[in-house]
């Protein structure tokens, strides 16, 4: 809940909301201290480059010089024009920049940012399910009898969330495992932390499966009822004591993990397992755990989350990497049904869906893209090989939509300002499927507009009327109408329900009902809620139904792909970032636009191997990659393992030196492993 300030603009208090069923009164402090205080520079006016310097101007110049360069551009190709949205943006802005990008432009060179943290999760969940999202909810989180959170910290990245799992582990007869190289503030709050060598993950969850199926605690009868591939599965599970191995982790603790499962296990991970080139192996693993264990029920179950505050509302709205609702991007009769929606001719949309924004990025330099337009992202800092990104980016004309200057807007050509959260009206989703309003509690400020107006003007000057007279509500009510029937169906929610119900969880295909547990029917329930048809021969008691061809889940069995850069005698550390408890993504809300030199938090045994290239009081390197160098300064700390350098995600610097490899299922970049080494501080 939001309040105006009594003169002017922005925000004078930010305060949880005690009837939302979700956070029930309790805030994320950084999300409060950069919504009504943000420390980044606001961005007032449009701006344009002239005689290479970003100038003010009017909205009339800024928009026709956009018009003109983009119209150019698709003169030539459909694909000459990128679009770069982000999980910062309201359901209705993502699903308008969605339906310009694919609709209006027709590009295949689109991203919606959500690939650069989940893409990885949802391509597992696809394979494993069929559908999107995680099957279970924040009301299974108290029923839990074992928290295991893996690659994740969410008692700084979710801290509303750990609340709930802290206070449910605390229980009697419950516990909380935490998998993680570093002693994370997570980690430090559980009962048992399990710390794994750099990129080990998925070795260690393979490794667990094993000692799942060695010791005869496969849940057989959930197998052989509502799954697919077991037996393939089990023809490539290594030895338990050999993965765990080469996962750096002792035996004693894999058995610690496979206990676990032993229980009602909720299983919890981040951008730890999802931002790897194993990353879709990985969560496949884990929810291979819980398939083999039987934990698709009620207070258990694979919960990914998310990394940014819309991620969940973007996948679902914004025809990144589906249609609306998690429609086929293939299937001619859900291409035909959005074409229908959107008046636009079938053949204007896309045949794929197009590289994540490694490739897009790349397309600048290796063709067809001529332009970009990035809204609420800041690729310059956020991906891998920061260096090259901006490089390419200042190849092409680049226009940055953003309420915040950023390391992206720097580089533009024109600079749209747009209304922040406070400003602006309409719906988010979090990462258990449940839609709740954003309300405006300030006027947007003059020379400023905001999101969904910005995309609708160009839409309608670029793409014949794309859009016509728009308002939230009415870009809301297109979107839930093409969900209907579909596996996120959103066709019963609306904007007068959510203020009569504060919240609703989907698939809500009526206006009464809303989604619960997925995929699972209890013995007094008379359908699922995914619609789909199983093939038969469930338990009479309860019975699990997937969207997949069989209706049944299906295990990954994934062995994963080598790491694209382990140390060695030139580059002998092991660099991994993390999130802080102050910082928000690229952190352009919270910090001042030339940010002092990143901190490295080193173990002292490492610092003291490397006193010699540690330079004053402050320990100044250079920290090196075979991509960039930056400047550091070196703290001890024993939380990190010896022989690793860990890094601030949010700070500008760090992605000079991170890869661009990036997993081949997913799209999804290397961001949590790469080789460094010290420089003498020169």
């Amino acid at each position: 809940m939001q309040r105006g300030v009594d003169v002017g603009y922005g925000l004078d208090t930010v305060r949880g909301d005690a009837t939302h069923p979700v956070n029930q009164g309790l805030a994320c402090q950084r999300g409060v201290s950069e919504t009504a205080d943000p420390e980044g520079e606001w961005l007032t006016r449009p701006l344009v480059r002239r005689d290479g310097e970003l100038v003010s101007t009017t909205w009339d110049i800024a928009l026709a010089r956009v018009i003109e360069n983009f119209s150019d551009a698709l003169d030539t190709s459909p694909h000459a024009v990128a679009v770069l949205g982000s999980g910062q943006q309201t359901n209705e802005s993502a699903y308008a920049l969605g339906k310009l990008a694919r609709g209006g432009f027709g590009t295949r060179y689109y991203d919606a940012n959500t690939t650069l943290c989940m893409a990885s999760a949802v391509t597992a969940y696809y394979d494993a399910f069929g559908s999107d999202a995680p099957p279970c909810t924040y009301e299974d989180i108290p029923d839990a009898e074992r928290h295991v959170v893996w690659g994740a910290n969410p008692a700084v990245a979710h801290p509303v969330m750990f609340r709930w799992i802290a206070q449910a582990a605390n229980e009697d007869g419950k516990e909380m495992v935490v998998v993680d190289p570093v002693e994370t503030q997570t980690a430090e709050k559980a009962d048992v932390h399990v710390s794994p060598d750099p990129g080990g993950d998925l070795a260690l969850a393979r490794a667990v499966l094993a000692r799942v199926v060695e010791t005869d605690r496969v849940d057989e009868a959930f197998v052989a009822e509502a799954t697919v591939g077991f037996e393939d599965l089990l023809a490539d599970l290594p030895d338990a004591a050999e993965a765990a191995a080469e996962a750096g982790v002792p035996m004693e603790q894999v058995e610690l993990l496979a206990d676990a499962f032993d229980y009602k296990t909720l299983v919890y991970w981040g951008m730890g397992v999802n931002q790897s080139v194993q990353g879709t192996d990985t969560a496949g693993a884990l929810i291979d755990c819980c398939l083999a264990t039987g934990n698709l029920r009620p207070g258990s179950g694979p919960f990914s989350l998310t990394g940014q505050a819309n991620s969940m509302g973007t996948r679902v709205c914004s025809s990144k990497g589906g249609w609306p609702g998690q429609r086929d991007f293939d299937d001619p009769e859900a291409r035909a049904d959005v074409a229908e929606e959107w008046d636009v001719p079938v053949e204007r949309l896309p045949d794929d869906t197009g590289p994540g924004p490694v490739g897009t990025v790349e397309a600048i330099e290796d063709g067809p893209v001529d332009a970009v337009y990035a809204v609420a992202t800041n690729p310059v800092a956020g991906m891998p090989d920061a260096t090259t990104v901006a490089q390419n980016l200042d190849d092409a004309f680049l226009v940055v939509q953003d309420a915040f200057m950023t390391e992206t807007a720097e580089l533009a050509d024109v600079v749209l300002p747009a209304a922040t959260w406070g400003e602006t009206e309409g719906t988010t989703m979090n990462m258990e499927r449940t839609v709740s309003r954003v309300r405006a509690a300030s006027d947007v400020p003059r020379g400023v507009r905001t999101d969904l107006d910005i995309i609708a003007t160009l839409g309608d000057r670029l793409a014949d009327g794309l859009f016509g007279d728009v308002t939230p509500s009415s870009v809301f009510d297109e979107f839930v109408g093409l969900t209907e029937g579909t596996m996120a169906d959103c066709s019963g929610i609306s904007y007068e329900r959510l203020e009569a119900e504060t919240a609703v969880r989907w698939p809500a295909p009526d206006t009464e009902t809303g989604g619960g547990y997925r995929y699972y029917r209890s013995p007094d329930e008379a359908e699922p809620d995914t619609g789909a048809v199983a093939d038969g021969g469930l338990s009479p008691s309860e019975s699990w139904t997937f969207p997949t061809p069989s209706g049944r889940a299906r295990f990954a069995g994934g062995t994963g792909r080598d790491l694209p850069e382990s140390p060695d005698e030139a580059y002998p550390l092991t660099l991994t970032n993390g999130r802080e408890a102050d910082g928000y993504n690229t952190g352009v809300r919270s910090r001042e636009r030339d940010p002092d030199a990143p901190v490295a938090r080193v173990h002292p045994e490492t610092v003291a191997a490397h006193e010699a290239e540690l330079a004053g009081e402050e320990r100044r390197t250079r920290i090196e990659s075979r991509r960039g160098a930056i400047e550091a300064r070196v703290e001890p700390d024993d939380s990190i393992p010896e022989g690793m350098v860990w890094l601030s995600i949010h700070h500008p610097a760090t992605n000079e030196l991170t890869v661009p490899e990036t997993d081949p299922d997913s799209d999804e970049p290397n961001f949590k492993q790469c080789a460094v080494r010290f420089g003498d501080g020169d």
